[in-house]
């Protein structure tokens, strides 16, 4: 399943599912295959997806920070960050909020 977000104020953004259900799941919305963001909810996600994103980089940077205090090897992490991930959706949301039009998905 891929979800395509869709909005007057940008272009599609089209995620799979995992990321798209992540972001949505952030943003306290229902990750169904069919949904809305609302303009005034806008503000509340980016705020949530803002510190969604530090917490990650702090908890990874502490697990480095850990590793090399200990001289265990260091982490992986999965190549694409959460912050790389949700710059596209973080646009929509701020542009969307900006225009005062909803952000859908589904059919």
């Amino acid at each position: 399943m891929i979800y395509k977000f869709k909005s007057k104020a940008t272009g599609d953004l089209i995620m799979l599912e995992p990321n798209g259900r992540r972001m949505l799941e952030i943003i306290g919305k229902d990750p169904a295959p069919a949904g809305i963001i609302q303009p005034a909810q806008m503000p509340a996600a980016v705020l949530a997806l803002e510190a969604a994103i530090a917490r990650e980089e702090a908890d990874r940077k502490a697990a480095v920070d850990e590793a090399r205090g200990t001289g265990h090897v260091l982490p992986t992490f999965p190549d694409v960050s959460l912050r790389q991930r949700a710059v596209p959706f973080l646009d929509m949301l701020r542009r969307g909020s900006q225009a005062q039009t909803d952000i859908v998905w589904g059919a």
